[in-house]
């Protein structure tokens, strides 16, 4: 059992193949349990049907990978507004609240930058800003970290903090970084895939 409280930063560690991926996938809705429940902001995530979780996957979760996953043909502008395309939100709205993001994130002078013209770190810090388009309830992020350098992954490291103490979102980041412990809230361990610690 694990229960994660709203605005609160839970970081999962744990070596490879211990199930942190797999946690990370149950609860964003993107597989099933073969058992149990999983439950997000009072919504039994295993009893929907897959266009209803897709509905939940546009406006209430968002996913952060290690690979950045942005979109190569668009601008970074543009990689973060796709969320808001598909929700169909009003074009005036949707350009506040991208310009908003990409301020946020640091981003502001890089909007129409290409993927291939910005750093490992600006690239992630676009997927951040594109995570939090829809201002979802719930942030996974799978080893954001994992390809940037020790001063790069830092700043996204405290990025992370200060959105979801700014914004009250609820994040869970699956990690090979000791440092991500630091800044969060509560850590747990996965063995073999099994709850090790219940947290701090």
């Amino acid at each position: 059992n694990l229960a994660v409280g709203e605005g609160r930063l839970l970081a999962v560690r744990g070596r490879s193949g211990s199930g942190k991926t797999t946690l990370l996938n149950l609860l964003g809705g993107l597989d099933r349990p073969t058992s149990g429940e999983v439950i997000l902001d009072g919504e039994a995530l295993s009893g929907l049907d897959e266009s209803a979780l897709v509905e939940v996957r546009r406006t209430k979760i968002a996913f952060i990978f290690q690979a950045f996953g942005l979109i190569p043909v668009l601008s970074a502008a543009e990689n973060v507004e796709v969320p808001l395309r598909l929700v169909r939100t009003d074009p005036t709205e949707r350009a506040r609240r991208v310009a908003e993001l990409l301020a946020q994130v640091g981003l502001a002078e890089r909007a129409r930058h290409r993927p291939h013209e910005l750093s490992g770190g600006e690239q992630q810090r676009v997927a951040i800003a594109r995570a939090l388009a829809n201002r979802p309830k719930l942030l996974l992020a799978d080893e954001p970290t994992g390809q940037l350098d020790s001063e790069t992954g830092h700043r996204i490291m405290q990025l992370l903090r200060n959105v979801v103490q700014a914004d009250g979102i609820t994040a869970i980041v699956a990690t090979h970084d000791p440092r991500m412990l630091d800044v969060a809230d509560d850590v747990i361990e996965l063995r073999d895939g099994g709850l090790v610690s219940p947290g701090s």
